[in-house]
């Protein structure tokens, strides 16, 4: 059962990936790393953001236990469901009323006239946030019968949209592109809601939440004590699972300062270390996090630890593999994917060093995320929010210092420096003897070096070969 939850967490994320890079790379080719491509990444960042803190976790690690703790599940579920469309709604209306506020915000190294801009595209992406929400909710709901189909593959149609929006848009002017796809946002998350729907009704969700209706007054005090556990762990798990989204989301913010071009080198580079992260360490977290849990709560540490084991060490083979695969044909990477249309080799050359250094943290952020299922398992949702908070504050300060010196580049390896912050602390909090017992295996460690090596002689002896243009 868990092997089939992997496998279809990561088939899902890595269908969505390929059409997010088909999405990228119309995207490079109409718009290049210009003024145009910088501003909707900017009014793209926060509706991106919230999806992938939503998506990869946060909401599911705190609502998937208050769910099946709660008597009247139907009531619980209502209630969540408003608190947090009630929530989203006054939000966005007030995004919308003051979006050149916002804007300035979110880059607050642009000019008056990029901001004057980008405000418009602010507020239509930030509508996106209530649409991811509803997504999420379902999924989470669904996840509850192990139905995790619609929410790995959903994210596909998102991509899908988008890139229709390119198409449609094709031969407009530059801000007439972005203002197409940020429409194309919008189009792709209600599409994202109906693909849900089918499963969710037959599920026998729909009664439920009928039959919460009926129990919404008559059971009000046991209702509330659902919602007071459930926000207790939310707000944790939220911060604890989008270190690296936030991260991101600074990095953007301090590279509006940095030369025009370089909020998008860092958007590049930053969707193909995702893939990996994704197809691996959050497929494997997801669907690893109920049998962990599981076994928590019935007093059997050594279940969890067998799991945890089995998956830490598939983890770090692909991790690792992918880490090297990554940095030494980070030039061709781009290239491939990118070069082409207004998307020249200067920007290739930097958005191939910026992946190089993402790519360095990669290994640490995903082992990070396999074990703090364990503090998330017991109730440590606020053990694992200091965690992130400290690494986040670490890397924030090299951020500021190393941008000085490497620009984009700097930014990303002070992302990867915060990824190493929190593996550390989280295995620390997790048990240095547990951990010790973890990778304790020299068999293990000697495959890993040979393969390793023989991936390095692979890849050094087929660049000049594959990729002679490339510089």
């Amino acid at each position: 059962m868990l092997r089939r939850a992997f496998l279809t967490n990561s088939s899902g994320i890595l269908l969505s990936r390929i059409f997010g890079f088909l999405r990228d790379l119309m995207t490079a080719s109409v718009l290049g790393a210009s003024v145009y491509s910088d501003i909707f990444f900017v009014a793209f960042k926060i509706p991106n953001l919230f999806r992938r803190v939503f998506g990869e976790g946060a909401f599911n690690q705190a609502f998937l236990p208050s769910f099946i703790g709660a008597r009247h599940k139907g009531a619980f579920t209502l209630s969540v469901g408003v608190i947090f469309l009630g929530v989203l709604t006054l939000l966005s209306l007030l995004v919308t009323l003051f979006a050149p506020y916002f804007t300035k915000l979110l880059a607050f190294g642009f000019s008056d006239e990029q901001v004057a801009l980008a405000a418009p595209l602010v507020a239509i992406n930030f509508w996106y946030l209530w649409l991811v929400f509803v997504v999420t909710f379902l999924g989470a709901i669904l996840q509850y019968k192990r139905r995790f189909s619609a929410s790995a593959y959903s994210t596909i149609l998102l991509n899908v949209a988008m890139i229709a929006a390119l198409y449609l848009a094709r031969g407009r002017e530059g801000y007439e592109v972005v203002v197409w796809l940020s429409w194309g946002v919008l189009v792709g998350g209600v599409l994202q809601i109906l693909f849900h729907l089918p499963s969710f009704i037959k599920a026998g969700f729909g009664r439920m939440l009928l039959a919460g209706c009926k129990h919404w007054r008559t059971h009000k005090e046991e209702r509330q004590n659902s919602l007071r556990r459930f926000f207790k762990q939310f707000f944790p798990a939220m911060l604890g699972a989008s270190t690296a989204q936030i991260a991101a989301f600074i990095d953007t913010l301090l590279a509006s300062f940095l030369a025009s071009g370089a909020i998008s080198y860092l958007y590049y580079a930053n969707r193909i270390f995702q893939l990996p992260l994704a197809v691996f360490a959050i497929a494997v977290s997801t669907a690893l996090f109920p049998t962990v849990a599981r076994a928590i709560k019935n007093q059997n540490s050594t279940e969890a630890l067998f799991y945890l084991k089995r998956s830490f060490w598939f983890l770090l083979y692909m991790l690792v593999f992918s880490t090297l695969g990554g940095i030494l044909l980070s030039k061709e990477i781009i290239w491939m994917l990118f070069e082409r249309g207004e998307f020249t080799r200067n920007d290739t050359i930097e958005s191939a060093r910026v992946l190089s250094m993402y790519m360095i943290g990669l290994l640490p952020f995903g082992i990070a995320k396999i074990f703090s299922l364990w503090l998330y398992s017991h109730s440590k949702q606020g053990l694992a929010a200091k965690i992130s908070a400290k690494a986040l504050l670490g890397g924030t300060i090299l951020s500021v210092i190393f941008m000085q010196f490497w620009g984009a580049s700097g930014l990303a390896l002070a992302g990867s420096v915060s990824g190493f912050l929190l593996l550390y602390w989280t295995i620390e909090a997790f048990g240095a003897k547990e951990f010790w017992g973890i990778i304790q295996d020299k068999k293990g460690w000697v495959i890993l070096l040979g393969l390793t090596l023989v991936e390095v002689l692979l890849i050094e002896g087929s660049r000049a070969w594959l990729f002679e243009k490339v510089v």
